[in-house]
């Protein structure tokens, strides 16, 4: 079975309660297998990047085959179009009602500030969507991200209210029509690594891990996009560019007592490069 949420963001968590972790959030419109249901939730698996977890039953609708056969879906002819900035307002056509939509929210059959799903036609405003994926840039992405600084950390984000590291890139990613896992432990796997820092481009990803507190953890803790060879864009704390150099992210906002002129808070891994 499947199913599809209409609301603008829907928590997505570890297990079947209102206080376990929450592993990432489900957009309007995304689609999803229904792996299995117990009283008030349903495990799900997302079409879009694989992640499992569990939602609040009544915070989704399960669709007929007839229902999900219809949904228009993306390829590399037709990708579909997405809102394109942290916040954009969709107006149902029938009754009025109005849908808060986040980036990186697909709008399926979208034609000239309308878009239907399941049915029903809704507006929203042409000027905050993306009918077709951005074309990575430099300055295309600068004038991209620079609508996101600020945006505060919430673990498991990806939306205008609250992004992780790891969600933060994979929204910005689907405006340049890349599907990104979720986590980025899963992101580091994609892509071509980069040698060194000086061979990065904008739009490569920065990985970072905690080989500088302790040399056996090597595991992938956070990610950002490069903007260039000395300055990244990442979500810690909030959505910020920092500068960065082999060594990893010197943050000034790390200033204490000790480190009057900041410190460096990520130690860098490596850096790869998103084929588009």
């Amino acid at each position: 079975m499947r199913g599809i949420t209409l609301h603008s963001v829907v928590p997505v968590r570890a297990t079947a309660s209102e206080a376990a972790e929450q592993l990432t959030q489900l957009l309007f419109a995304e689609t999803f297998d229904i792996l299995q249901q117990v009283p008030r939730w349903t495990e799900i698996c997302l079409h879009a990047d694989g992640q499992t977890g569990w939602v609040d039953t009544k915070m989704i609708v399960p669709l007929t085959d007839e229902e999900f056969q219809s949904l228009p879906m993306a390829d590399e002819e037709h990708p579909l179009a997405r809102v394109a900035y942290p916040m954009a307002y969709a107006v149902s056509t029938v009754n009025g009602q109005t849908f808060p939509l986040t980036a990186g929210t697909t709008l399926p059959d979208y034609k000239d500030g309308t878009f239907s799903l399941l049915g029903a036609t809704l507006r929203i405003d042409p000027a905050m969507v993306a009918e077709k994926p951005f074309v990575l840039s430099q300055e295309q992405l600068m004038n991209v991200v620079r609508y996101f600084l600020n945006i505060p950390y919430l673990w498991g984000g990806k939306n205008a209210m609250g992004m992780d590291c790891s969600g933060f890139v994979q929204v910005i990613f689907s405006l340049f029509g890349a599907s990104l896992p979720r986590n980025a432990s899963q992101q580091v796997e994609k892509g071509q690594l980069v040698k060194a820092l000086s061979q990065a481009q904008a739009g490569d990803l920065a990985f970072f891990d905690h080989a500088d507190l302790d040399p056996t953890r090597t595991n992938i803790s956070h990610v950002g996009i490069l903007l260039d060879s000395e300055r990244i864009v990442h979500c810690s704390g909030r959505v910020k560019v920092e500068r960065i150099d082999q060594q990893g992210i010197f943050s000034k906002e790390a200033a204490d007592n000790e480190h009057p002129d900041g410190q460096y808070t990520h130690h860098l891994a490596c850096i790869k490069r998103i084929q588009l």
